[in-house]
């Protein structure tokens, strides 16, 4: 009987400590992998993503903090590989808990804020290509939707106005 209760009670701490870098990993990946340039995000992903985003930084946190301490109870108990899993998942809930305190998604989705433009003779763009203009006054200014598509944001002058386009 008490072999019964030491592996129920061992099978509760692993399941804690699973659950908890399950937890720190989701919080992190989920929002990650739904909002990434040129993909799909249906309205349901999208507020799910910003969602788990929005509490991250606390969530991650915590789960990240209770995985380590459960983490030392079974450290003690442990085999070589048991201790290898430990410390992998620690690893893996930590990196969750940095990243969801930067805003990854600026890497992904950087403003282009020194734009080149050709003449409208030397632009190789097919004939299909879809682009957004902007007229002020004499000047104007055509964007490939192609590279807004990727950017999300061009900061550019025409004329003399400060304009910020985006997609």
């Amino acid at each position: 009987m008490d072999n019964y209760r030491q592996l129920s009670h061992s099978r509760a701490i692993w399941t804690i400590f699973s659950l908890c870098v399950c937890t720190a990993i989701a919080f992190f990946f989920i929002p990650a992998f739904i909002i990434r340039p040129f993909r799909y995000q249906s309205p349901r992903a999208l507020v799910l993503a910003l969602s788990l985003r929005q509490h991250a930084p606390i969530v991650t946190l915590i789960a990240c903090l209770i995985s380590m301490l459960v983490a030392i109870v079974l450290w003690h108990t442990g085999t070589l590989l048991r201790k290898t899993v430990l410390v992998a998942a620690i690893l893996l809930s930590a990196f969750s808990a940095t990243m969801s305190r930067l805003n990854y998604f600026e890497w992904m989705f950087h403003p282009i804020d020194a734009p080149q433009f050709l003449a409208a003779s030397q632009a190789k763009l097919s004939r299909d290509e879809l682009i957004m203009s902007v007229q002020l006054g004499g000047d104007s200014r055509a964007y490939p939707i192609s590279q807004m598509a990727y950017h999300h944001i061009l900061n550019d002058v025409v004329g003399t106005a400060p304009v910020a386009v985006t997609y």
